[in-house]
């Protein structure tokens, strides 16, 4: 254990939703959903707005529209959201040479590495406050709560005492004094099952693993897991902050709040992932030839299942479709608790794709378009042809939430489309909130923001 609290975690709050709200001006203080709009859908980030109705991450969509119909509904902007994290995380190395990404919206830092004249409570509260403040004011007005701790874990415990916009700093030496109270699911990893099995044991809060021995917790939830709470349990936790290394890999996992039992919604949950998981790729100019899935299950068995392809790819298309072949093999009914999917053996180039994601029947989000939308439903003619003509490529689902242009009307946003309609709402995060328009699917004025198009055009000339 560190003398000092000089490991800060920061979470932004509510991040993909708040950046939406902060982008569209008629969305702030409402309810807001970004995950995927269909009806096997799920939910990725909910607003807090939206989590008083009871909606949270992983819910399928389905089940968060009869808990808050009004909500808006929205597919995401991973561009968006990865330039905010980035303005982000160059503030906090500003701050440390040791940060620690865990996502887009979280990370580590390092204080004891930040040159500061000392580590006094005083002090790194002091810096907490104003990196908070910078924070907000490089991205436009987000919210960051933090921790400060004299471990990680401990750090990120406080870091979610004072949701949203909070900080809290724990004490060198009033560590155990502040988990006593807490529930045993604060601790990493103790999902429904494994609280449950502690439940059964008479051990409801932190205060009652202490009077437990390791071998004990090892018999009641296996050997790894049961050392991990007996030290954690205890606030023992001397992991370092680790700065970002040379990657052998990309990968994007998730443990959720509850088990999943349905195999779309774990599907789904894999195309979404795969999608992450392609953007880091993008961002980085790498491809990858083996693409892997990681499950656990209920009981904390962990399953993984590779496929290694003969060339590398950097699609989302052919990521998830591999992702979700692999999920096949395996056995889930019993529950999955973590889904991940990762690619390994990175190259700096791909083989281009004969038959593109089209082929596949997945679109760019990694998706699968539904009947009579996306490139699927024109007649595209035969696979490798060459590119989709512009007129069909802009007839592609408007997805909600997505931005737009107008020749006439400038930017906005799309709010909804169906029955050969899209209907966009016509403001930005620097304007009050705008009108609503509707235009016809493949209205030649309307065009994605920044334009697809001209942006390959640009580059192609340059």
């Amino acid at each position: 254990m560190r003398a000092h609290a000089s490991v800060l975690h920061l979470d932004l709050d509510a991040f993909f939703a708040s950046v939406e709200q902060r982008d569209k001006p008629s969305l702030r203080g409402k309810p807001v959903v970004v995950g995927g709009t269909g009806q096997r859908g799920v939910v990725s980030t909910a607003s807090y707005e939206a989590r008083q109705y009871g909606v949270y991450s992983a819910m399928s969509i389905r089940e968060a529209r009869s808990r808050c119909p009004h909500a808006a509904y929205l597919g995401g902007r991973f561009g968006a959201y990865r330039k905010a994290s980035e303005q982000v995380m160059t503030l906090l190395r500003g701050v440390s040479p040791l940060v620690e990404p865990l996502s887009l919206d979280e990370a580590f830092v390092d204080l004891a590495a930040a040159g500061l004249p000392d580590l006094e409570v005083d002090t790194v509260t002091d810096l907490a406050e104003a990196l908070r403040a910078s924070v907000s004011t490089a991205t436009g007005g987000l919210t960051a709560s933090v921790g400060l701790a004299s471990s990680k874990f401990l750090a990120k415990v406080a870091s979610d005492l004072d949701k949203p916009d909070g900080l809290v700093v724990v004490p060198p030496g009033g560590e155990r004094e502040l988990l006593r109270p807490m529930k045993v699911s604060v601790i990493p990893g103790v999902g429904p099952a494994t609280a449950e099995r502690l439940h059964r044991a008479g051990l409801h809060l932190i205060a009652d693993l202490e009077t437990v021995s390791q071998e004990e917790l090892v018999r009641l939830v296996g050997k790894a897991h049961g050392s991990t709470l007996f030290q954690l349990a205890r606030a023992e936790d001397d992991r370092p902050v680790v700065a970002e290394r040379e990657a052998k890999s990309v990968s994007v996992e998730d443990t959720y709040d509850q088990d999943l039992t349905e195999r779309p919604l774990m599907e789904h949950l894999l195309n979404r992932q795969a999608t992450l998981v392609a953007e880091r790729l993008h961002r980085h100019g790498l491809s990858g030839r083996t693409v892997s899935i990681k499950v656990r299950l209920h009981d904390f068995t962990t399953l993984s299942r590779s496929s290694t392809m003969p060339s590398p790819t950097d699609s989302a298309a052919v990521i998830s479709r591999l992702a979700r072949t692999l999920l096949t093999d395996l056995d889930t009914t019993g529950g999955v608790r973590l889904l991940g999917v990762g690619v390994s053996g990175l190259a700096d180039w791909i083989q281009e794709d004969l038959f593109g994601d089209a082929a596949l029947g997945v679109d760019s989000h990694g998706a699968t378009p539904s009947p009579g939308t996306g490139p699927g439903s024109e007649d595209t003619g035969s696979p490798g042809a060459g590119p989709l003509p512009l007129s069909v490529r802009r007839r592609a689902r408007w997805t909600p939430g997505m931005d737009v242009a107008h020749d006439e009307h400038g930017r906005g946003w799309v709010w909804g489309s169906g029955r050969s309609v899209v209907t966009v709402r016509f403001e930005t995060a620097e304007t009050p909130p705008g009108p609503v328009h509707s235009f016809a699917l493949d209205d030649p004025a309307l065009r994605p923001w920044p334009d697809p198009d001209e942006d390959t055009a640009e580059s192609t000339e340059g």
